[in-house]
């Protein structure tokens, strides 16, 4: 699936927006779908899509897509449509294509809301339902799939604007685009776009993972009611983590294999990815594999396609690797912020866009990749040793030190780093610091007592894993490529959280911060026959592409942008731009702000 548009009026109000203008807004979508485009309205709605085609590529199954009393646009896959299609059958439902919107539409038409229990997959969608006379907007559990909206009031009329890119949003003709500077200060700290239910941009709110919302159509005011799949959500733990671990991903893969057009994997030759190659190439199903990284003249290759040809030759994959130099990296950078509108959050994004446009001009759609395990199995060690160190001496305000401690600009820098007028008017970040001390409060509670870094971990899935899966998504589609992550399953990701943490993580040594550690253990145990022990053992590479040495290349962008000077405090500009490669985690982001700040507002921009 691509890209869904949709906008809501209450029932008795009357939508004013001419076709032209919602055509201009579906048809400027980043995520392009190749096979097909559809467009409903009646006299208080009007819902959009443009379709990517990998279950059922028949007209048939175009969106918007009709049934009994409803209209649905839709994007993602349902991993258990045989499954809702035999219940939903049983209980009197008819087919007529054999894609999952049919599914997923007939399923919200029987059991509205309760339908949350039982969808297993990645999804974002919009549901009008007829006979209730309300309108379900819905983000898959671990948020791989993005939903945006905006409340408006137009003509006196209150207005509901949904879209799967703030991008499309923002072509509303009574949308401006405006900064929200909380979340700008927030990406600058976290390289995160969003920040709870804000997004950069003001006014323009995101779908929380997880979040169903509910809203009235008889309301004047579009009343909205909230739900959340994680609300009081916790896996059983097994008696045999292992054995129950093998199984789950073995299974997830089985299903995110399941397309009508062909299917790929991404091979960094990390132990993620491995496993994933691994068993997708089971059952004598021919794989092809995909590696990118930087192999520049007189530059070290990338360890990347040394372990992932070792990877790939284990498994007898069709294997090929895409360099990424510096200049392609540049242009590819640009390129992806003018697309999608928003600045990008690791440097590896650019790769993942290249090697997605390499597989689809290959003839591949679907690619499967390794993301998730870190964030469920503990991966991350040198952030998980300094919460246990945390843990260890009593500090107070877990939230604050959950900031801290994946910080790219720390907060304590802020103060002379932006704008006088900028800092004060954000509240010295009030909304960064309120937003995690409360998330790290409902996982605490939702946990229970019990393993206390299991709560920091769980703040691993909250926040770095959401945003992976939205860097994966965002690169893949803008290449009309399909990103799924099996790792990254909401039903996996229960029994993850299930495991004792020296299931996933351990330390060793003396204590007082002073240790070792390894991470993802039951990942190593359960798979350790079909992957590479060199693999196995290969030590955890945040970014697999030398972006520290390239950004100079463009860091006098810093000085030379009369916007970059309404946020960022002269001093700070000039500091970073004389010494980019040193003060990598500074210029990063700032660069990232200042080159969506001229995409938006700029000389020349609209």
């Amino acid at each position: 699936m691509c890209g869904l548009l949709a906008i809501v009026t209450p029932a008795d109000a009357r939508l004013d927006l001419a076709d032209a203008d919602a055509l201009r807004m579906r048809d400027t979508m980043a995520h392009r779908g190749p096979d097909g485009a559809g467009l409903w309205r009646n006299s208080h709605l009007l819902m959009a899509h443009r379709r990517l085609a990998v279950i059922d590529p028949t007209p048939g199954a175009d969106q918007p897509l009709h049934g009994h009393a409803w209209t649905l646009v839709y994007n993602g896959e349902l991993y258990n449509d045989n499954e809702l299609r035999r219940e939903l059958s049983g209980e009197g439902d008819r087919f007529t294509t054999s894609c999952d919107t049919e599914t997923l539409g007939a399923a919200l038409g029987r059991w509205g809301q309760g339908a949350i229990e039982k969808l297993r997959g990645m999804y974002a969608f919009c549901f009008f339902d007829r006979e209730r006379s309300r309108v379900l907007l819905a983000r898959d559990p671990l948020g791989i799939k993005p939903l945006y909206y905006a409340l408006v009031t137009i003509g006196g009329v209150r207005t509901l604007v949904v879209a799967s890119e703030v991008r499309a949003i923002l072509e509303h003709p009574a949308i401006e685009a405006r900064p929200d500077f909380a979340c700008v200060s927030s990406y600058l700290t976290t390289i995160r776009t969003t920040l709870d239910d804000r997004t950069m941009f003001a006014g323009v709110q995101t779908v929380r993972p997880g979040e169903w919302i509910s809203v009235d159509l008889r309301s004047p005011d579009l009343a909205m009611r909230r739900s959340n799949w994680w609300d009081g959500r916790h896996g059983v733990r097994p008696e045999d983590g292992r054995g129950a671990t093998a199984e789950a991903i073995a299974d997830s893969v089985e299903r995110h294999l399941r397309a009508d057009r062909p299917v790929c994997s991404l091979l960094s030759g990390g132990l993620d990815s491995t496993i994933i190659a691994s068993l997708a190439s089971g059952g004598g199903r021919t794989l092809r594999t995909y590696c990118a990284g930087a192999r520049e003249e007189g530059e070290a290759e990338a360890p990347d396609f040394a372990f992932a040809r070792l990877a790939a030759e284990k498994l007898g994959s069709c294997h090929t690797e895409l360099t990424v130099g510096r200049d392609a990296f540049l242009e590819g950078w640009a390129r992806v912020i003018d697309d999608l509108g928003v600045p990008m959050s690791t440097p590896n994004e650019v790769a993942i866009n290249a090697v997605a446009a390499r597989l689809r001009e290959d003839g591949q759609v679907v690619a499967l990749s390794g993301e998730g395990a870190d964030e469920l199995f503990g991966g991350y060690e040198p952030p998980l040793r300094s919460a246990a160190a945390f843990i260890e001496r009593g500090g107070r305000d877990p939230g604050d030190f959950t900031i801290e401690n994946a910080s790219w600009i720390p907060r304590s820098a802020k103060a002379g780093l932006l704008n006088e007028d900028v800092w004060r008017g954000i509240e010295g970040d009030a909304l960064l610091t309120g937003v995690y001390r409360e998330a790290f409060t409902e996982e605490a509670a939702r946990l229970g007592e019990g393993e206390p870094l299991a709560v920091h971990l769980a703040m691993h899935r909250r926040f770095n894993l959401t945003g992976l899966l939205s860097r994966l998504d965002s690169a893949t589609m803008l290449a009309g490529v399909e990103g799924r992550t099996p790792l990254a399953d909401q039903r996996v990701a229960l029994l993850a959280e299930s495991l004792p943490m020296d299931e996933r993580f351990r330390l060793t040594g003396q204590g007082g911060g002073e240790w070792t550690s390894v991470g993802k253990i039951v990942l190593r145990e359960a798979f350790g026959e079909r992957v590479p022990r060199s693999i196995i053992e290969r030590p955890k590479a945040s970014f697999p592409l030398p972006f520290e040495a390239w950004i100079g290349a463009v860091s006098g962008a810093l000085v030379e942008s009369a916007m970059a000077r309404e946020v960022f405090s002269e001093v700070s500009l000039k500091g970073v731009a004389a010494e980019p490669r040193q003060l990598w985690h500074y210029a990063w982001p700032m660069l990232n702000v200042t080159l969506w700040l001229e995409r938006w507002w700029g000389s020349g921009r609209g």
